[in-house]
């Protein structure tokens, strides 16, 4: 590690926690560069012995992905869509270590599971702004096709998926999702458990393993069903949609004239409920029998079945 980060010293500090499937761990330490010492987050990946199939191949191809956004897109992000800032990157026999800023030590050490109507627009607004950043740019050596569900990447999942006029529609949903003519990068993993939270209302975001071109209303409809009740959806929504939009708008207004951000903003508005099915299929194939009832994530299904 202290090759990778060019350090003088390093000493390893607490085991922060697991990577998913047993791929490693993610820790923080203490460098010591050019006589300064600094706090630093160490992402280790070392994969587990595997057969090779669908999961582990996506898996490892995330992990190169995630190296190269830092690598190459990640200083085009500014205070307004906040990310680490990459001290080291490496790779060698299929294994992974970053060294990644922290940002606790940064300021945003704060954590929600649960966030009020001021920080949920904290959000929203990061995620305007990143997607303006990258709003018509091409995700080259990223995915494709951001996000971790994305319905390629998923044969297991739409296999077990047990509502079959769904599953029959889950390939039209996708192509229309993937064909808008308004396309940017996705954070492709946008929930609570990746968002650092300051004071005065700013945020971060980390974890870009699924970053890739898409529709921003991806992120913002599985933002918001990672904080929102089905209860809670049906009235907030359209709200938050509404803030989302006034933040996107804005961060293009030197860039774009109105009656494209017009377009735009049609466009993705008219695709958010397919975003919210697309993401919603693949977890009713994840965890088949097991959802709680969903009335609101239900009756978008019938929305875009009928309209398909």
């Amino acid at each position: 590690m202290r090759r990778v980060a060019a350090a003088e010293g390093c000493e390893l500090g607490p085991r922060l926690q697991p990577l998913w499937g047993g791929y490693g761990d993610l820790w923080r330490a203490e460098l010591t560069r050019a006589g300064k010492i600094s706090s630093v987050i160490v992402k280790d990946v070392r994969p587990p012995a595997v057969d090779g199939g669908v999961a582990h191949r996506r898996k490892l191809r995330s992990y190169r992905v995630e190296q190269v956004f830092y690598e190459r897109y990640a200083a085009r992000c500014d205070d307004a869509c906040r990310v680490p800032r990459a001290l080291g990157l490496g790779a060698e026999h299929g294994m992974f270590l970053s060294v990644l800023e922290d940002l606790d030590a940064a300021g945003f050490a704060g954590r929600r599971s649960r966030v009020d109507a001021t920080e949920l627009s904290a959000v929203l607004g990061w995620l305007a702004a990143f997607h303006a950043v990258f709003l018509g740019q091409s995700p080259d050596d990223l995915w494709k096709v951001g996000t971790y569900w994305h319905l390629a990447t998923r044969p297991d999942e739409l296999a077990r998926l047990e509502r079959p006029l769904l599953r029959k529609a889950a390939g039209g949903i996708d192509a229309r999702l993937n064909s808008a003519r308004f396309r940017t990068f996705v954070h492709g993993d946008a929930k609570l458990e990746n968002v650092g939270f300051a004071p005065g209302g700013r945020v971060a975001l980390v974890d870009f393993q699924y970053v890739g071109g898409g529709v921003g209303v991806k992120d913002v409809a599985y933002f918001l069903s990672s904080c929102l009740s089905p209860a809670e959806c049906a009235a907030l929504i359209p709200g938050h949609l509404d803030q989302y939009f006034g933040a996107l708008r804005a961060a293009l207004a030197t860039r774009y004239a109105p009656v494209e951000l017009d377009a735009l903003e049609h466009e993705w508005r008219e695709l958010f409920p397919l975003a919210w099915v697309d993401f919603y299929r693949f977890l009713l194939g994840w965890a088949p029998g097991r959802c709680d009832p969903d009335p609101f994530s239900d009756a978008l299904v019938a929305q875009v079945l009928r309209a398909s």
